[in-house]
């Protein structure tokens, strides 16, 4: 029998392992009773894997005019990716990764603003192993028809690998269209590393936190592949978009500005315009805009003025002031058009104040100094009314303080209360400041029969989610400073500014509409040192204006600062070609009715018949009229209209010559103006719409004859308008994902 023999070895495997079936068994009850690991929390790690979360983005709230018409919104736009790993092809015929470099750059380049040998690099020197790069700003916000036009170029040359990636982007229609008012928005990296559209001027930064909206989410489950488990269920928060701001601006009246705004910058190049039109009854902005100004969607234009001056920058005013002067002495009682006083120059204390010719034009009376701009009538005005009392006047039509807009940083302008000269040469507008918008907001006063109206350009704020208003302006009340009879007697001497032979706003008649207001000429500031600029042309030349005089609808106030004269002409020259079509096309536009007649400067024709049409055409334009020669010159044969006939300036006489005729440019005549050229030339002139002339068949110049057709077409403001924002309008995009070949 053999002596058993203890196995230490058997014994010690025995406990090691049977240690390690108790600690593991120990781990796993620990592990089945509490569910945790390394105190963290089983269930939730495996759930982790499956349970999948995604960000819904809110719309940023759109920016509308009063008619519900897009200013500024959210629209889909892509961004450009280069797949450049091959393992994206990997098992498939069709390549998916950029195959031929230099081909695709060449095709990328005419499309993005990098250059061909930049697209190259950029993807020749990526880091090996790359999946995929981007192009930076080059490569971003591209719209749904320049991906079309990529892509389809690609796909014809078989170059694959370029994506676009869905996204959204800021987007103004309109171009340069109240730049300054509206603002812009852009993309920023937030410090949590994501990408935000943020206000950074204008409307856009003011209201940010009403546009920005909230975003939502969604929670899901899916399988160890990523796809999204049919069975399971999805818990999603929607997304909140951002309000919307409906603003006073029509969008057709802004439309007139920007057109009149932008031929007179492009004839004239002015240091700076401005441009506001309200309605004097409401308060309501219609349209705001300046130059220089920029473009939203690029930001090009755009310099170190980020002001709206508008709102934020003062001026001195120049003669417009001298309404509210006028509108004192009457509401005091101290007014009479027919009193007498010597123009020329006004001695207070050791200051000599002089009218704009240094002379003056003798003896005249109040009403022809008013016709006439003379600083002196306002001095005499003053010292009728009292330099205190007119202080007062001047802070009863708001001046000195902010207009309660609602807009940021606005300014309030000084008026100089110091000394009697500071109040004398407040009452011609000089040294005082004010802003456009109480240069606005105190005329209406004088429109609206004494109520003075407070400008404000929000209309409503509306909660998209909902459709309710949560904001909504009314027109508000900022003061009486004068009687409805002051008003209505102002209106009628501004109206005479325009119709007498003496006015200065002659150059602001209109045809169809009575128009009143003051033309200015202020002197500008120097920017180092005291003082005024001097020289021809270093003015700010300016005109507030209303019409139809009798019951004002519309109110314009135009500044065009140091503008580039030609020989010969005068500030109200450029400023009357931005007020002028803006206010008749707006008005008709409106649907205000014309004045059956409009008193206006008139100028009796002569006979002209027997004469040589050169030296006709020379005395007709030295009494502010325009010629239009049909035939080849030599002596006049017919003139249309006759001898003794009355017109105003600028209208066209037409004088009948021999030989054959050359065609003038039709561009904005009337239709009874072709009609008349039609009858005195014996053309065969065929008419398409009504309006004004947009387009002949026929261009400027050419000789024709009798059996010539010539096809003029016509169109009203409105239709237009409504033309050229058809053209520029993009179309909108639909929200589909495009991926390139």
């Amino acid at each position: 029998m053999k002596k058993f023999r203890f196995q230490w070895g058997a014994f010690l495997m025995f406990v090691v392992f049977g240690g390690l079936f108790f600690v593991l068994f120990g781990r796993i009850l620990f592990i089945q009773l509490t569910g945790q690991v390394d105190g963290k929390e089983l269930a939730k790690i495996a759930a982790s894997q499956y349970e999948k979360k995604a960000e819904l983005y809110a719309n940023r709230g759109a920016i509308v005019d009063r008619n519900d018409q897009a200013i500024a919104s959210d629209t889909l736009s892509y961004h450009l990716v280069a797949v450049l790993n091959e393992k994206a092809s990997k098992n498939s015929k069709k390549k998916y990764h950029v195959v031929d470099y230099k081909a695709t750059a060449k095709v990328l380049a005419k499309y993005i603003p990098l250059q061909e040998k930049e697209i190259y690099d950029k993807m020749k020197n990526a880091k090996p192993g790359t999946w995929q790069i981007e192009f930076g700003r080059a490569g971003k916000d591209l719209s749904r028809e320049t991906v079309l036009k990529m892509n389809e170029e690609l796909d014809s040359k078989k170059l694959s690998g370029i994506l676009f990636v869905e996204g959204k982007k800021r987007f103004y229609p309109n171009g340069r269209f109240a730049s300054y008012l509206v603002g812009f928005a852009q993309k920023v990296e937030t410090e949590d590393n994501k990408i935000v559209t943020k206000g950074k001027m204008g409307l856009e930064k003011t209201y940010d936190e009403q546009l920005k909206g909230v975003n939502g989410k969604v929670n899901y489950l899916s399988d160890g592949w990523g796809y999204i488990l049919p069975t399971a269920s999805k818990q999603v928060v929607a997304p909140k978009d951002g309000h919307t701001i409906k603003l006073t601006i029509d969008k057709t009246i802004e439309n007139f500005v920007e057109e009149a705004m932008d031929r007179v910058e492009e004839e004239y190049e002015p240091a700076k315009m401005l441009v506001l039109v309200s309605n004097p009854k409401t308060g309501e902005i219609l349209a705001m805009s300046q130059r220089p100004t920029f473009d939203p969607m690029t930001r090009e234009g755009l310099t170190e003025n980020w002001l709206n001056d508008a709102v934020e920058q003062t001026i001195e005013p120049g003669s417009p002031m001298k309404m509210f002067t006028l509108a004192a002495a009457m509401e005091e009682d101290k007014w009479d058009p027919n009193a007498y006083f010597k123009s020329g120059s006004y001695k207070i204390y050791d200051q000599t104040i002089r009218d704009v010719n240094q002379v003056g034009w003798g003896t005249i009376t109040f009403l022809e100094g008013i016709q006439r701009s003379s600083n002196v009538a306002m001095a005499y005005l003053l010292e009728r009314i009292g330099d205190r009392k007119f202080i007062e006047y001047i802070h009863d039509f708001g001046f000195g303080k902010t207009v309660g807009i609602d807009l940021p940083k606005e300014a309030s302008g000084v008026v100089l209360d110091n000394y009697a000269a500071e109040r004398l040469t407040t009452s011609y507008g000089q040294g005082s400041t004010v802003t456009p918008l109480q240069m606005i907001q105190a005329a209406s006063a004088i429109a609206n029969n004494g109520v003075m109206m407070k400008p404000y350009v929000i209309d409503q704020i509306i909660d998209p989610n909902t459709n309710k208003v949560l904001e909504n302006h009314e027109p508000e009340e900022s003061g009486k400073p004068i009687s409805e009879e002051t008003a209505k007697k102002v209106r009628e001497i501004l109206a005479t500014t325009v119709t007498s032979k003496h006015g200065t706003a002659q150059k602001y008649y209109l045809p169809n509409y009575e128009v009143g207001g003051k033309t200015g000429t202020a002197e500008i500031p120097k920017k180092v040192g005291k003082g005024y600029m001097s020289g021809f042309g270093n003015y700010l030349y300016s005109f507030l204006g209303m019409a139809p005089i009798d019951d004002p609808q519309l109110l314009i106030y135009v500044t065009v600062q140091q503008p580039k004269l030609k020989a010969g002409e005068v500030g109200s020259d450029p400023v009357s070609k931005v007020f002028n079509p803006i206010m008749e096309n707006s008005l008709k536009y409106l649907n205000i009715a014309p004045a059956d007649e409009a008193e206006a400067p008139v100028v009796i024709i002569g006979d002209y018949v027997g004469e040589d049409a050169e030296t006709v055409t020379e005395m007709i334009k030295q009494d502010g009229l325009e010629s239009v020669i049909i035939g080849e010159g030599g002596l006049v044969t017919e003139q249309l209209p006759v001898a003794d006939a009355k017109l105003v300036e600028n209208a066209i006489v037409l004088l009948k010559t021999e030989g054959e005729t050359t065609l003038p440019d039709f561009k904005g005549w009337s239709k009874k103006m072709v009609l008349t050229f039609k009858h005195l030339s014996k053309l065969d002139i065929r008419i398409n719409g009504e309006g004004y002339v947009t387009g002949q068949s026929v261009t400027e110049g050419t000789k024709v004859s009798a059996t010539d057709p010539i096809v003029i077409e016509m169109r009203t403001p409105e239709e237009q308008y409504n033309e050229q924002k058809s053209r520029a309008q993009q179309l909108e995009e639909d929200e589909v994902q495009i991926i390139g070949g």
